[in-house]
């Protein structure tokens, strides 16, 4: 499926679907499946509670010469022996982006213990639509370290290479969900594009890979969406146009409102916004109701002139505000609940400025 066609599929997402950011407290695959699996689009879920190697920035660069990780995910590389396994490394990723064999770089049992039984639950479930997520370049390469205690980023031969690892996996994933007959939404999970400054050009170049990066999914048949749960230079982030962008609403939705031409482009072209409604942190204290209601508000308030509000709202997608990987399993299941009462909330005013009819899932 090609890039345009893809983007006018976003027109047949479910009204206020919901799905998640990514990763779950469980340390049992098949309760981390269960409750993915109960999303309105399924998604895998990432389970690092009982492994590191499953925490975001060491699943995403598995199999690089001289990774190391502690028990909370963050990552070195040891350049001597990245410089050792180096050339090999290098050989084997260029043949498998070259030929489009990308198999040997999913996810193994060590970066994501549910990947293939996810795969299995796609194919099987005859799912049409089926989420997966992967840690993005920019991120990846601002979070690991040097053993030297430098940016990776500082170091050019290695940043080129956690790229394109990156890219690598995340085709090899997208191809994967293709093969079991589901459409991939696919998100780059970017959280630490809060230190974006277009005063540095090498964050312009990594804000150009990241679009090419977008790019490539979208030519392999995917929706791509890109999730921050900081907040960024959202024009910037806006302008890279991935298909859907997802954002922690008490933090950055009138942020997001505030960049008007950017955001118009964005709407304009087709692409939606996935809204992290819910709270992950514990320290909040909120009212569901009161919480919709505030979104409501604000983008019938502030969306670009001309935009219908329920056009806009028919579209998007809902989440928890981040992932409930550090949450307990109880956390996990009420913030879950209460995703789905905003949605009935939601669907509630959906149907009355524009009838039932719109969002049935």
């Amino acid at each position: 499926m090609s890039a345009p066609n893809i983007r006018r599929a976003v027109q047949l997402l479910p009204a206020c679907a919901t799905t998640g950011i990514g990763s779950l407290p469980h340390t049992q695959v098949e309760l981390g499946l269960q409750a993915a699996l109960a999303m309105d689009i399924p998604f895998l879920p990432q389970l690092p509670q009982r492994h590191p190697s499953e925490y975001m920035i060491p699943a995403a660069l598995e199999g690089l010469p001289g990774l190391r990780f502690d028990e909370e995910g963050m990552c070195t590389v040891d350049l001597p022996a990245w410089e050792a396994g180096r050339a090999a490394f290098e050989a084997r990723l260029e043949e498998a982006l070259a030929s489009g064999s990308l198999e040997a770089f999913e996810p193994t049992p060590e970066g994501s213990r549910a990947w293939r039984p996810f795969l299995w639950e796609v194919e099987n479930r005859k799912l049409a639509l089926a989420k997966a997520q992967i840690a993005g370049p920019f991120t990846v390469r601002l979070v690991a370290r040097t053993n030297e205690g430098g940016s990776t980023l500082d170091v050019p031969e290695l940043d080129q290479s956690m790229f394109r690892l990156v890219m690598a996996r995340a085709l090899a994933m997208v191809k994967a969900l293709r093969r079991a007959n589901a459409t991939p939404l696919f998100f780059l999970d970017e959280p630490g594009l809060y230190a974006f400054q277009r005063s540095q050009p090498r964050h312009l170049l990594a804000m150009q890979e990241l679009k090419l990066l977008v790019l490539a999914l979208q030519r392999e048949g995917a929706l791509v969406g890109i999730h921050c749960c900081g907040n960024t230079d959202w024009g910037a982030l806006l302008d890279v146009q991935p298909d859907v962008l997802s954002l922690d609403v008490r933090l950055s939705l009138d942020a997001v409102l505030e960049e008007t031409e950017a955001l118009a482009r964005f709407l304009d072209s087709g692409a939606t916004l996935s809204l992290g409604i819910i709270p992950t942190d514990l320290t909040s204290t909120y009212d569901v109701t009161e919480l919709t209601e505030s979104v409501e508000a604000s983008l019938k308030a502030a969306l670009p002139g001309g935009r219908s509000f329920t056009q806009v709202l028919t579209h998007v997608l809902l989440t928890p505000a981040c992932g409930l990987a550090m949450r307990s399993v109880a956390d996990a299941e009420r913030i879950l609940r209460e995703l789905r009462a905003s949605q009935r909330s939601l669907h509630e005013t959906l149907d009355t400025e524009r009838g039932p009819e719109f969002y049935v899932i």
